[in-house]
């Protein structure tokens, strides 16, 4: 895999260009921000700022959102300039969340993710009932409310179905594993997220087979590579499949957001 042409690739279709449902695109000299048509959180998902501007930039988009009163989270990747972004955010009041290696593999070479345990029984998610179960599941791991992010799924499911995939696995009728991934149009790259199994039910392959899934049904639609966001305890798993980590990168929260008067 050549790191560097794939990097680029992928900050041209998944940052500077990309299109989220949901959401408007707006492009200024120095940022690509998507801002919600449903009020919720915004995203400055590219910038180009230097020394010279980044805190002038970066007030003057404090100041965009603060106008429409939602917050926002301005995603940084390692290789961003200046070096320091996270830094420079931070001491203007954002709360950065733990660093995510990106892993990218190219489904052309993905022989050991071509099979599914077909002893694990996976279920694809398509009703709302589905979406709840998975928020629920994230609720409960990670100890904090996901409501925002289960109306969206809901939501995107619904409008453009065949862009977003979710699947799960049951225990009876007690979701222990879920995942999704979008399919980004215009795009070399399918989206993997989630990938959450409870404490109790892993070691047992959820997580391997939950990629493999993603993977086929990538490939099926004429996908060339996957992505992902992965933490600590996922890159090593990613890894031994053949993803390759080409950055990392961190969420970068702003401040708690109230209209202008």
């Amino acid at each position: 895999m050549d790191k560097e042409k794939i990097l680029s690739l992928f900050h041209k279709e998944l940052r500077q260009e990309l299109q989220s449902q949901g959401y408007r695109r707006e492009e200024t000299e120095h940022v690509v921000r998507h801002v919600s048509l449903h009020g919720e959180r915004g995203f400055i998902i590219a910038s180009h700022v230097n020394e010279e501007n980044a805190r002038k930039i970066i007030q003057e988009e404090l100041d965009h959102f603060k106008r429409l009163g939602i917050g926002f989270e301005w995603k940084v990747y390692s290789y961003d300039k200046p070096d320091y972004l996270k830094e420079l955010l931070e001491e203007e009041g954002f709360m950065s969340e733990p660093r995510e290696a990106l892993m990218v593999m190219d489904i052309h070479d993905m022989p050991s993710l071509l099979g599914v345990d077909e002893e694990i029984h996976i279920k694809e998610i398509i009703d709302e009932k589905g979406v709840r179960d998975i928020i629920s599941l994230i609720d409960f791991i990670w100890q904090e409310s996901h409501e925002e992010l289960g109306n969206r799924l809901w939501r995107d499911k619904q409008d453009d179905p065949d862009s977003l995939f979710l699947y799960g696995v049951y225990d009876g009728e007690k979701l222990v594993s879920a995942c999704w991934m979008y399919l980004e149009e215009n795009s070399s790259f399918a989206s993997l997220w989630g990938g959450s199994t409870l404490p109790e039910y892993r070691g047992k392959g959820y997580y391997t087979s939950l990629l493999s899934i993603r993977a086929k049904k990538a490939a099926e639609q004429g996908y060339r590579f996957l992505t992902v966001d992965a933490s600590p305890m996922s890159q090593p798993i990613l890894q031994k499949h053949g993803f390759e980590c080409l950055a990392y990168s961190y969420g970068c929260q702003s401040p708690q957001a109230e209209p202008s008067q």
